[in-house]
């Protein structure tokens, strides 16, 4: 068993260290929790101790632990010593080598990989300071997550909230994963919407979060591919390890695709949209009549990729339904030439949620997931990508 040293920094972020824990004895990683002075402030020892089942250690001066020089033998047992939530000061003091309570200690006795998960507030995290300790830390070769953006606990609105736990579960893996079985290959991904323009202000859209295609990029990533993700218009942070190419309408998500190629295989999540119009050149006005929109057709990108000169040997399309999915789902995986067909149904909350439940549609008949979240549906994926490829 793979196990992890997770030291719990003190912010409001690190209620989400108890589901991080969940989520790696889930995944069969073993956890042992450092939890520093200011994160006893938001969770307590005895949490972490029932979730990781093991002990929780808070202080570099207990003399029991101690006088076997207990935190120099933490820091080298596990395999991966995390850090989530990292506050400002703890990576300041990180990459200033300060080694001032039980958790730097630890970072500065180490002699294995670590990998931090940023949360502060934004204009924290945009500071000149902060910068420069992150770029020491990654020059150290830590491994230094790109934080969220999204609304904080301060009211304030941008990059630096603690990646998901999800997300972090993956980049942990990256670095865990013993086994790389998609070494070597290129996987193509897509995924979100497209937004096609209307006028300057104005576009045509679809609900997609793009949360689904960016597990399955991560995924991909955890077992050693080299992953190109096309995304659209969407705020979600890069997934480790991944190249990501933004784009905004299904002309330019096209362009990028055929730019990617060649590819061992091509996973096309993204909800493109089906039609375009010629944008006007100024903000349309209100006027007696609504505008008259003429709605062409945008480019079939996964028809294009499965029917092109330089198809990858496999190509996945997904096939968002509300009403006969399988039905639907079977005759497009004919109709686009496509290998397999992942389809849902989306008349629920799975656009823009956590969960989802899918049928996978091959030539040798449908298989139908059961609802979980979207990590797990993508590492599921991914495993039988690999067994494909």
């Amino acid at each position: 068993m793979k196990r992890i040293l997770l030291i719990v920094g003190g912010g409001i972020a690190a209620y989400k260290a108890c589901e991080l824990v969940r989520l790696c004895r889930k995944a069969g990683i073993g956890v042992t929790c450092v939890l520093t002075e200011g994160g006893q402030h938001f969770v307590t020892p005895m949490t972490l101790a029932a979730l990781s089942e093991n002990q929780v250690y808070t202080t570099l001066w207990d003399l029991k632990d101690e006088a076997e020089m207990g935190h120099i033998q933490l820091s080298r047992q596990a395999d991966l010593v995390v850090v989530a939530p990292a506050t400002a000061d703890l990576l300041a003091r990180m990459a200033g080598g300060i080694a001032s309570d039980l958790a730097t200690t630890l970072l500065l006795a180490t002699d294995k990989p670590v990998l931090a998960a940023p949360a502060m507030n934004v204009r924290m995290w945009s500071h000149a300071a902060t910068r420069r300790n992150v770029a020491q830390l990654r020059a150290d070769s830590v491994t230094v997550l790109e934080p969220d953006e999204g609304p904080m606990a301060c009211g304030e609105y941008g990059p630096g909230r603690l990646p998901e736990p999800e997300a972090i579960l993956s980049a942990i893996q990256q670095v865990l994963s013993p086994v790389q079985r998609l070494a070597g290959k290129h996987v193509l991904v897509t995924a979100g919407p497209t937004h096609e323009p209307i006028d300057p202000v104005r576009y045509i859209a679809n609900r997609s979060s793009g949360k689904q295609g960016f597990a399955i990029a991560g995924a991909l990533a955890v077992l050693g591919a080299r992953v190109t993700l096309v995304a659209g218009p969407v705020t979600l942070p890069t997934p480790a390890g991944v190249t990501r190419i933004n784009v905004e309408t299904a002309r330019e998500m096209a362009a990028a695709v055929e730019a990617a190629l060649p590819a061992d295989a091509a996973i096309m999540v993204a909800a493109v949209a089906d039609w375009q119009v010629e944008p006007a050149a100024q903000k349309l006005k209100k006027g007696d009549a609504a505008p008259l929109l003429h709605l062409a057709q945008n480019p079939d990108i996964l028809a294009g990729v499965a029917q092109g000169s330089r198809r990858p040997r496999l190509v996945v399309g997904f096939a968002a339904e509300t009403e006969r999915v399988i039905e639907h789902a079977v005759a497009k995986r004919t109709r686009k030439n496509a290998d397999w067909i992942v389809a849902n149904d989306v008349s629920g909350d799975v656009m823009g949620g956590e969960a989802n439940a899918v049928h996978l549609v091959t030539a040798t008949g449908v298989e139908s997931w059961e609802r979980a979240s979207k990590a797990d549906v993508a590492r599921r994926l991914a495993e039988r990508i690999a067994d494909a490829l």
